[in-house]
């Protein structure tokens, strides 16, 4: 039901009754449109009727007593003003209503994206990332309100782990990024967030570390893992490209491994040579297998997709303290750069496509160059020996 009510006051709001049922108005004479709605359940709002192409709409401009009448006649002026110039002010707010979150804008990245280009392996870091620390935190923010502020204060909850921090920061600038190219927004509030400052991690094993881990890889029961960490720590190749490798990828004749550029980091094909061992390990288990997958997993058809606990337990009874499986690859590299191969060569070996990605192990080249100086040193000092032996006295003893 709807009446005029000649000028809407507090006085008139607060003098309301509520119907029976449904609701019922009272229309401002002033400000055509501008209504106070009471229902059956005495919940008081203001609302604006107006028409717009041809279409009749009711805008609620705010609940009483959180908006008095002066504020609502404020505003239904306002909204009168707008619809002039041809908006439509509920367009508006249904538009920002089914605006897009976080947590929308991260299962776009993810189908859009992530499933398209990335590997298995980052996918599932991703959506981990998301899950854990992105979404409980900022999911419900509308993608065009976040705010620099709410990445900074996401970034410095993760303080305590400045890896984790970064790695997440990255992520969500992926995810901002992508929706600039949506036209979502027409910025990226990640942009400007320093990152914390990561210590790189040189951790490798020594020979006698490395002599204790092949022991105890021969005793542990599973030697498919086994295998598995074997061929990482003979060809320094990522887990990821480890545990999904097929034995189409392997000429165990000419003794390459061809990885497949959706197996790769580079997201490029990489033919790798491989050492004698290598090939023995391989052949040895390819006479076992029946399968494409050289590390088959539990569910058939798939490979194996973690050996975590086999690593752990590994060092474990090994006693090696603070390496990751990532470390072997790490091995690998700083054995080869201090045995006296050079940074390019290891960097083709790794599949490193830019230079500055080997350049980590340079100091680990002094070690031939010193053994070399110092061969040098002791060439020289075994000359002056001898010319001492050579030597003969300018005089003799007087009392000879």
């Amino acid at each position: 039901m709807a009446v005029s009510a000649g000028r809407i006051t507090e006085k008139i709001v607060r003098s309301l009754k509520a119907p029976h049922a449904g609701s019922r108005i009272l229309y401002d004479e002033e400000i055509p449109g501008l209504g106070v709605r009471i229902t059956a359940n005495s919940v008081i709002s203001f609302v604006l009727d107006y028409r717009i192409n041809e279409r009749k709409r009711r805008y609620t401009i705010g609940r009483y007593p959180e908006l008095n009448a002066a504020a609502a006649r404020d505003e239904a002026i306002q909204l009168r003003g707008a619809l002039r110039t041809g908006e439509d002010p509920l367009a508006e707010k249904e538009h920002r209503r089914e605006a897009p979150t976080i947590e929308d804008l991260f299962n776009d990245y993810m189908e859009r994206h992530a499933k398209i280009y990335l590997r298995a392996n980052t996918i599932r870091s991703n959506e981990s990332m998301a899950r854990n620390d992105i979404l409980p935190k900022i999911g419900k923010i509308k993608v065009a309100d976040l705010k620099r502020r709410d990445v900074e204060e996401l970034h410095q909850s993760l303080k305590d782990s400045p890896y984790q921090a970064n790695r997440v920061r990255a992520l969500l600038s992926k995810m901002l990024n992508l929706a600039k190219h949506w036209e979502w927004r027409p910025d990226n509030p990640c942009e400007g967030v320093p990152k914390y400052r990561e210590e790189k991690r040189d951790r490798w094993l020594s020979t006698e570390e490395i002599e204790r881990l092949c022991e105890a890889l021969d005793k542990h029961p599973n030697q498919s893992a086994a295998n598995a960490i074997r061929l990482m720590l003979l060809t320094g190749a990522r887990k990821g490209e480890a545990l999904t490798a097929t034995w189409a990828e392997f000429n165990l004749e000419l003794g390459v491994w061809t990885k497949p550029s959706h197996h790769t980091k580079q997201k490029r094909t990489e033919h790798v040579p491989l050492s004698a061992p290598a090939v023995q390990l391989l052949v040895s288990m390819n006479e076992k297998s029946d399968g494409p997958y050289l590390f088959p997993g539990e569910v058939a058809g798939k490979p194996t997709q973690e050996i975590k606990r086999v690593w752990m337990a590994l060092c474990k009874q090994a006693h090696l303290k603070n390496v990751r499986l990532h470390d072997l690859r790490h091995t690998y590299a700083s054995h080869l750069v201090s045995s006296g191969m050079s940074l390019p060569i290891v960097g083709r070996l790794l599949g490193h496509t830019q230079p500055q990605t080997t350049a980590r192990y340079a100091h680990l080249a002094d070690d031939p160059l010193r053994q070399a100086t110092n061969r040098f040193a002791s060439i020289v000092a075994a000359a002056r020996s001898r010319k001492r032996a050579d030597v003969v006295p300018l005089h003799r003893d007087r009392n000879t």
